[in-house]
C-alpha cells in the first residue's frame, strides 16, 4: 500500500512537469492493466515470446505483465522518463513478482522510435500518451510499432474516451489540425488491423484499450 502510494505521488509529480509525455494524472487502474495484458494472458504458456512495454510509467501494468511471464519469455521495457525509470529498477530489486523474472528483464531508456531489438514481440504494449504528441510524432511511433510486432502478434494500447471527438469539435487552428491528424492515423492502423477494443469505466479518466493483429 505505501508502494503504490509513492508511486502514485511519483506519477502525479512527473504528470505536473511533463504533461505532455506523461499525460494522466494517475497511474492505469487494475482494469485497464488486466485489458492491456488479456491477450497476453491467453497466450500457449508452452511456446515462449517476446514482449515490449511501451512508456510503462511506474509500472500498473507492468506488474500484470510480470506476473504473466513464464521463464523462457523475454520481456522489454522502454521508458524516456529518467524518474520512472528508477522506480521500475527498484521494483525489479525489491518486488518478489519482479525479482523473479529480473533476469529476463531489460530496461531501455529512449525514445521508442529510435528503438531496436533483434527480433520483433508477440506482444507490444503501449501506455503513451499519443493526444499529446505532434501528429508527425504519432505517425511515427505508430509505424514503430508494427516494425516492431511481430507478424501475427498483438498490439494494445489505450486512449481516454471521447478526448479526439470532443477536441475535433472544441478546438480551431493548429490544434484542431493536429488532433485531426493524429485522430486520422490511428483511426487508420484500426481499420486495418483492429481485433478487439474494451471500455474500461473503472480507470481515471475512464479509456479505451485497442487491439491491433500485425499483418501477416
Amino acid at each position: 500500500m505505501i508502494s503504490a502510494l509513492k508511486d502514485q505521488i511519483a506519477f502525479f509529480r512527473q504528470f505536473r512537469q511533463r504533461f505532455e509525455t506523461t499525460g494522466a494524472i494517475a497511474p492505469s487502474s487494475r482494469f485497464l492493466a488486466r485489458s492491456m495484458t488479456r491477450y497476453l494472458a491467453a497466450r500457449d504458456p508452452a511456446v515462449p515470446v517476446r514482449v515490449l512495454e511501451i512508456g510503462p510509467g511506474t509500472g500498473p501494468v507492468t506488474d500484470s505483465i510480470v506476473r504473466l511471464l513464464r521463464p523462457h519469455d523475454v520481456f522489454d521495457l522502454v521508458e524516456l522518463n529518467e524518474e520512472f525509470v528508477r522506480i521500475l529498477h527498484q521494483r525489479f530489486e525489491t518486488d518478489p513478482a519482479w525479482k523473479s523474472v529480473k533476469s529476463q528483464s531489460t530496461i531501455y531508456q529512449l525514445p521508442v522510435q529510435e528503438f531496436s531489438a533483434s527480433l520483433p514481440y508477440d506482444f507490444v504494449i503501449s501506455g503513451l500518451p499519443l493526444n499529446n504528441f505532434p501528429a508527425e510524432l504519432v505517425s511515427s511511433i505508430a509505424r514503430t510499432y508494427f516494425r516492431l510486432l511481430k507478424p501475427g502478434g498483438v498490439l494494445s494500447y489505450f486512449e481516454y474516451m471521447y478526448v479526439r471527438p470532443i477536441r475535433k469539435v472544441v478546438t480551431r487552428g493548429a490544434e484542431r489540425i493536429r488532433i485531426t491528424a493524429i485522430d486520422a492515423t490511428m483511426q487508420e492502423h484500426c481499420n486495418r488491423c483492429r481485433i478487439g477494443r474494451d471500455n474500461i469505466w473503472l480507470n481515471t479518466p475512464p479509456a479505451w484499450v485497442q487491439h491491433l493483429r500485425g499483418l501477416e
